[in-house]
């Protein structure tokens, strides 16, 4: 938030009894200033502590891949938007670009489309620590689905009922991946999760 950079304890407890004195006028800046909506909101929030029911800036309508990607292309786009530190110490550290990263959110979110994904359908992503789970992320953003990242550690019963819980439609995942000095069969985890599970097509 390019208004609200700390830079010591004092500013942050300055700028954190603002966000309590005045939310609504405290979040409505940043949100005017550091964000590109398609519309803006006839509310900021609207609550009922009693009920916990809180709604933050009314009828306003945003994509946030635009405001994580698109928005930085013009000015930014040879600039590095995610480094990557493989786990082999070995291999070079990737940077991708946000030109990069738009191309391959762009091809992801087709991808899902071409696959009949559309808004709020939900993906289960099961991958493990690589730039695709972030490109996955933003790729069901892009095109308004809800993505639940599965931690990729899990068991094929934990997965399943993660699965079945949010009924995805679809399963995101790699063949494999690696923890340390150890190989996990992450298709072998999702075949086994899917034969208990239904909802994906």
């Amino acid at each position: 938030m390019s208004y609200y950079k700390v830079k010591n304890l004092e500013q942050y407890f300055k700028h954190y009894n603002k966000s309590i004195r005045e939310p609504r006028k405290f979040w409505e800046r940043i949100a005017d200033e550091n964000f590109t909506w398609y519309q803006k909101w006839d509310k900021v929030v609207e609550f009922d502590m009693q009920e916990a029911d809180v709604k933050w800036f009314l009828n306003a309508k945003v994509n946030i891949t635009k405001n994580c990607i698109d928005r930085h292309l013009a000015k930014r786009g040879d600039k590095t938007a995610i480094l990557f530190e493989p786990n082999n110490p070995d291999e070079p550290a990737q940077h991708i670009s946000y030109n990069e990263l738009y191309d391959r959110v762009s091809k992801m979110a087709n991808v899902l489309r071409y696959q009949g994904i559309k808004k709020g359908d939900r993906v289960c992503i099961y991958l493990p620590m690589i730039p695709e789970l972030a490109i996955s992320i933003l790729a069901c953003a892009r095109i308004g689905a809800i993505h639940s990242v599965v931690f990729a550690g899990f068991s094929a019963s934990a997965v399943a009922s993660r699965i079945s819980d949010c009924q995805s439609r679809m399963v995101i995942t790699s063949d494999g991946g690696y923890r340390g000095n150890k190989t996990i069969d992450l298709k072998g985890i999702i075949d086994e999760a899917l034969e208990k599970c239904d909802t994906v097509e």
